[in-house]
C-alpha cells in the first residue's frame, strides 16, 4: 500500500531510515548527477525528511544539502547514548560526517567532519558495531578504515584488495576486526584490519558469483549467516564456518541484478532488495529454503535504495524505497502478511 513519495532534484540512489528510536522518524536520501560535457561534473543532495508515525505516514522535508554526488550514505548504529551521525561517501574521494543538531526545533543535519580520502570516488560505506569507524570502498579497488573519534576522522588502514570497483563493504556485527568487501571482479572477500589486512585475508571466494558483487549484509540474527547480492541477479546466504561455496539450496534468483539488501528489523531471515531492472522485492530465508513473498515495481527506472522504518510499536511495517533516472522517492507498506508467512 503506497503511503507518499515526491520527487527529488537529481538521480535517487540511496535511502536510510534513522535507526536511533529518538529519530526513528527521520529518512534520508541521496542523489548522484553526472553533467556531462566538455567539463563533466558529478553533483548530489542529501535530504532529510520527517515521514511521521506509521498512523500518518508522509514526506516532509526538513533540510536538502548540496554536495557532490553521492554513492552512498549510513546512519549510524542505533543503541542507547551517543550522538546521532550520518556519514555520506561521495565522487569527489569524500567521506563527511553529519550529526543532528538539536538547536532546530526539529533537528537538522550539521557537518562535523570531513575528510578526501583517496583521489578515486568512494562508492560505499559502513559503520562498525560501536559507530567509531567507518569502512569505505573505493572506484579503484581498495578499501579504507576511517577512525571517528570527537568528531575526527582519521585513516587507519588502507589496502588495495580488489581489481576493480569495490562496491560494497560491511563490518562483521559481533567481530570489529573483521571487513567483508565485494566487488565487480566477482570476488566476496573477508580481511582481518588489525594489522595490514592485504596480508591478512581471512578468505575470498571468487568462483560463486558470476557477475560483480553489488552487497554485502550480514544477518543480525545470526552471527554466522551473511546475505550477498551481485549483478548476476542472486541472492546468495553463506554460513562464515565455510565459505568455500554459499548455502545453495536458500539461493534465491531475485532478477535484475541485486543492488542493496535490508533485513527486516525484527523478523529474521525477511529482507528487502533492490533488483536495479526488476524493482523490489521482499524475500524469506528458512529451514534451508528461500522465496519471494513480495514483489514491487511501482518504481519506472533503476532500483537503487531500500531500507525499513524501525520505530517501536508499529503494527505495520514501512520501508522506504528510490529509483535512479526517475528519481522517485516512495514509502510504501507491504501487503504480506508477515504473521502468518513467517511465524
Amino acid at each position: 500500500m503506497d503511503a507518499a513519495d515526491c520527487y527529488l532534484e537529481g538521480n535517487a540512489d540511496a535511502v536510510e531510515f534513522c535507526p536511533h528510536e529518538s529519530y526513528a522518524n527521520f529518512l534520508a536520501a541521496s542523489t548522484y548527477t553526472l553533467q556531462e560535457g566538455d567539463c563533466p561534473s558529478r553533483s548530489g543532495s542529501v535530504y532529510l525528511f520527517d515521514v511521521g508515525d506509521v498512523e500518518d505516514v508522509g514526506l516532509n522535508l526538513i533540510q536538502k544539502i548540496d554536495t557532490a554526488g553521492v554513492f552512498d550514505i549510513r546512519w549510524s548504529r542505533g543503541g542507547d547514548g551517543g550522538d546521532v551521525a550520518l556519514a555520506q561517501a561521495d565522487a569527489d574521494g569524500c567521506l563527511i560526517v553529519y550529526k543532528i543538531d538539536e538547536t532546530e526545533s526539529k533537528g537538522t543535519l550539521r557537518e562535523v567532519s570531513g575528510k578526501r580520502i583517496s583521489s578515486s570516488m568512494c562508492l560505499c560505506l559502513d559503520w562498525d558495531p560501536s559507530s567509531t569507524s567507518i569502512v569505505v570502498g573505493l572506484s579503484d579497488g581498495s578499501a579504507s578504515v576511517v577512525s571517528f573519534t570527537d568528531s575526527n576522522l582519521e585513516t587507519v588502514q588502507e589496502w588495495k584488495g580488489h581489481d576493480f570497483e569495490l562496491w560494497t563493504a560491511s563490518f562483521d556485527l559481533n567481530n570489529p576486526n573483521l571487513v567483508y568487501t565485494g566487488s565487480d571482479d566477482c570476488k566476496f572477500s573477508c580481511w582481518d584490519i588489525r594489522d595490514s589486512p592485504a596480508d591478512n585475508r581471512v578468505f575470498q571466494n571468487s568462483k560463486v558469483h558470476t557477475m560483480g558483487v553489488c552487497c554485502i549484509s550480514p544477518n543480525p540474527s545470526d552471527p554466522y549467516s551473511i546475505f550477498t547480492g551481485s549483478y548476476d541477479e542472486t541472492l546468495r546466504v553463506w554460513d562464515t564456518r565455510s565459505v568455500s561455496r554459499p548455502l545453495n539450496e536458500t539461493s534465491v534468483s531475485l532478477g535484475g541484478g541485486v543492488w542493496r539488501i535490508k533485513h527486516h528489523p525484527s523478523l529474521s531471515g525477511v529482507v528487502l532488495a533492490a533488483c536495479m531492472h526488476n524493482g523490489f522485492a521482499l524475500a524469506k530465508v528458512s529451514d534451508g529454503k528461500g522465496e519471494v513473498l513480495e514483489s514491487y515495481n511501482k518504481h519506472h527506472s533503476l532500483a537503487y535504495g531500500a531500507d525499513w522504518y524501525r520505530g517501536k510499536d508499529q503494527k505495520q511495517s514501512v520501508v522506504a524505497t528510490c529509483s535512479f533516472y526517475d528519481r522517485l522517492l516512495r514509502v510504501w507498506m507491504p501487503i504480506t502478511d508477515f504473521s502468518t508467512r513467517c511465524s
